[in-house]
């Protein structure tokens, strides 16, 4: 039978599903005081995280002609209005990474992101405990460290790199192509080791944070003050999949600098596409962003969990090969 490709690739339950979740995402924050906003999806500027890659796209105003970004988040932009005194804010936006398809991914899809000022992240953790036991009705929280986590599954210490410690696990687990893809890099065994051996464990229908991510991920997180081989990140999984990322924020313009031109020379020395550091956002942090934390969940997925559904595409209208 050929393929009706101008149908949607979702039933229309689905859609009717999203409709719901998105009304009670509105509601819980409303009930909350917490003030949707929109930002631009295109922008001057984008992120350097070494992972992700971007679209662009040439804007042109005669004569002239100007390289903008689709953003991989909302999340620069966010913390502009925060530090304008904008208070707590939320919003529910599309977000763009090129090159992710799959099961999970698809290049556009939809992100929840908020941000509470005054919040630390403990209470931040508890809040998407909240909102993810609303939509999901799992009443099952479990919360633990990252290094707790990883020596339960593996034996492994996650916070102190063992070339032959790891080498040596990653052959009694049948995972040889580690020691080749990782080499000597901590932070790429970490990743492959999670990915391949504790990710698939965080299951039993509960609602896993863990916490406490070794400092060299901490990404636009805080370095812990009472210990500094940690940052304040956490990240939750349910079932097996990975839903949110959350961190207390980095507020310290300097600091934040120094990691985009690490990150940018990372992409530089492997040959990743360049980017353009946003100047803006740094401005931002300068004139002083607030105390707060702030996470990220990809609604997609939860649609996913929210209606036992095995991939992305079942629960969007027009992935990019119908787009």
């Amino acid at each position: 039978m050929t393929e009706v490709v101008w149908q949607p690739s979702c039933e229309l339950e689905q859609l009717q599903q999203r409709a719901k979740m998105l009304t009670l995402i509105r509601r819980f924050f409303s009930e909350r005081d917490v003030l949707e906003v929109e930002t631009p999806l295109l922008s001057q500027a984008t992120g350097t995280e070494p992972q992700l890659d971007f679209f662009s796209s040439e804007y042109h105003r005669h004569p002239e002609s100007q390289t903008l970004f689709l953003q991989t988040s909302p999340e620069f932009a966010m913390k502009r209005l925060l530090a304008a005194g904008s208070g707590s804010i939320y919003q529910i936006c599309k977000a763009f990474r090129n090159g992710e398809s799959g099961r999970f991914h698809n290049p556009e899809f939809t992100i929840l992101e908020w941000y509470r000022v005054d919040f630390n992240l403990q209470k931040l953790m508890n809040e998407v405990a909240e909102l993810l036991s609303a939509v999901l009705s799992i009443s099952s929280v479990k919360k633990i460290s990252y290094s707790e986590l990883f020596f339960q599954k593996t034996g492994l210490n996650a916070l102190e790199y063992s070339p032959k410690t790891y080498q040596a696990y990653a052959l009694s687990q049948n995972i040889p192509d580690a020691v080749t893809l990782c080499e000597d890099n901590h932070d790429l065994w970490l990743d492959f080791i999670f990915s391949h051996k504790i990710q698939a464990t965080l299951s039993e229908n509960s609602i896993y944070l863990v916490y406490g991510y070794p400092a060299s991920q901490a990404s636009l997180a805080r370095i812990n003050i009472d210990n500094p081989a940690i940052a304040d990140r956490f990240e939750v999984f349910v079932n097996g999949i990975e839903l949110a990322n959350g961190f207390f924020e980095l507020a310290n313009a300097t600091e934040q600098a120094s990691r985009f031109e690490q990150e940018i020379n990372f992409r530089r020395e492997n040959k990743r596409p360049s980017v353009v550091k946003d100047s803006r956002f740094l401005a931002a942090l300068n004139a002083g962003l607030p105390d707060c934390s702030g996470v990220a969940i990809g609604l997609d997925s939860l649609l996913m969990l929210l209606t036992a559904s095995s991939t992305i595409d079942d629960v969007i209208a027009f992935p990019v090969n119908r787009a």
